[in-house]
């Protein structure tokens, strides 16, 4: 099949940690990998940030050609004002398809901006539309704290009109599709549920020689993802003051690690000032560090380096973060939210813990701490959670539906067509 992935607003080969590189990063690069290695030919759409980097970049390193398409600034761009330049992105895509003869049997759209897109391009080279929005409007709207985090109607309202508009849906678990059945009134016979997958020949139990390589500390707790506020850090950091409160034995032997956010910016962004000074507010500014962003295939090290992960998000639609570290044996700490509410099993795995409860986590993060034997065996059991999401099984799923959704498709264009070539009856 001919494929194209569209992902507007975040290119799948950035580096992550970035403001708008996590995740969804991750799903486009792994699942057009393993698709461009069925034989399936993939081109990956995204917006051109930076004039340095080549338009087009063959598939050299996932087997799928990525096009970096000019669409307004070419600069990292806030992602709530891409619209207005998306008329532009279209533009691109079509003129790239006429250069190249392509037509594509299928086009699947990631987060609400690609799904516009995606609608645009159907209309003038007709194919069927899966459409994953990976994260929405109306739920982090839902748990937002401040009114510069809230997203905009707009937003809401083109992630209802796909609602209707795709072929299909992909939704991360039956927590999100019933997100959708309830605060878009999604249809849900045409969701599928395929939850996200993990790359098991990179994230897999190490041994590591030298922890300190990774980590200056005897024992270190983790976060890995975007400094966002819907990601709770701050309830992380307020849950570290009562562990060392509690423990101070601990203070200058534990640190508190991020990766993530482009550290390095002589003017850090809102979140990332407020965590810095709250940090020093907390008291706990020696024992946390920011170490910005990783490469993805360094992120492993650091996984198995750390004692626990912490996932403190106020909402999270998957949390592939979370399967990354089970994979690599570290057991997980996260809030019990949305995706990661499915994949760490309490008790199991790791803990789950009210969203917003610091002292919940801290009782759960002081107990890891000070048990290596309840650390091993939470490990060693996520590692065995995590097969269940090969990307192998995923790309399965996600091929099934491409091929559903094209037969229905043009099933439903042939008899539409057929029924316009019949002659008009008048009743007498």
């Amino acid at each position: 099949m001919k494929i194209a992935m569209l992902s507007v607003h975040t290119c799948p080969l950035a580096a992550l940690g970035g403001k708008e590189t996590g995740g969804m990063n991750v799903y486009v690069r792994e699942l057009s990998r393993q698709l461009a290695a069925r034989g399936h030919h993939v081109d990956i759409f995204t917006r051109s940030q930076d004039p340095t980097v080549p338009h087009e970049v063959p598939g050299l390193e996932i087997g799928a050609r990525v096009f970096h398409v000019p669409a307004g600034p070419e600069v990292p761009y806030n992602k709530n004002r891409l619209f207005d330049y998306l008329p532009e992105f279209v533009q691109g895509v079509q003129t790239e398809m006429e250069r190249a003869g392509m037509r594509y049997d299928v086009y699947h759209a990631h987060y609400w901006l690609s799904g516009w897109v995606a609608r645009e391009l159907q209309r003038i080279h007709p194919a069927p539309i899966v459409q994953m929005f990976h994260t929405l409007g109306a739920l982090k709207n839902q748990v937002a704290t401040r009114a510069s985090d809230r997203e905009t109607e707009r937003r809401i309202a083109v992630e209802r009109e796909m609602m209707q508009v795709a072929d299909r849906i992909i939704a991360a678990t039956l927590r999100d599709c019933q997100h959708m059945v309830d605060w878009y009134e999604a249809s849900p016979h045409k969701i599928s549920i395929i939850p996200p997958g993990v790359d098991l020949d990179l994230f897999h139990p190490l041994e590591i020689a030298d922890r300190k390589q990774y980590f200056k500390d005897e024992h270190t707790v983790l976060f890995v993802g975007r400094i966002d506020p819907i990601k709770g850090i701050d309830t992380w950091f307020r849950a570290m003051k009562l562990v060392v409160e509690q423990d101070p034995a601990l203070r200058g032997r534990v640190c508190v690690c991020l990766i993530g956010g482009d550290v390095d910016e002589e003017e850090p962004d809102d979140e990332l000032a407020r965590l810095q000074a709250l940090k020093n507010e907390l008291g706990i500014a020696d024992i946390v560090t920011f170490l910005g962003k990783r490469s993805q295939e360094a992120l492993p090290y650091y996984y198995a380096s750390a004692d626990v992960v912490v996932m403190p998000s106020r909402y999270e639609s998957f949390g592939m973060v979370a399967l990354e570290a089970m994979a690599c044996g570290t057991p997980v700490v996260a809030s019990d939210v949305g995706g990661l509410s499915f994949i760490v099993r309490d008790g199991e795995t790791g803990f789950l813990v009210p969203e917003g409860d610091a002292r919940a986590m801290a009782e759960c993060l002081s107990r890891l701490l000070h048990d290596p034997e309840l650390r091993a065996r939470l490990g060693k059991r996520g590692v065995e959670v995590a097969r269940e999401y090969a990307w192998t099984r995923v790309a399965d799923e996600i091929e099934r539906v491409y091929r559903e959704v094209t037969r229905e498709y043009h099933a439903r264009r042939a008899e539409s067509s057929r029924r316009s070539r019949e002659p008009s009856t008048v009743n007498p």
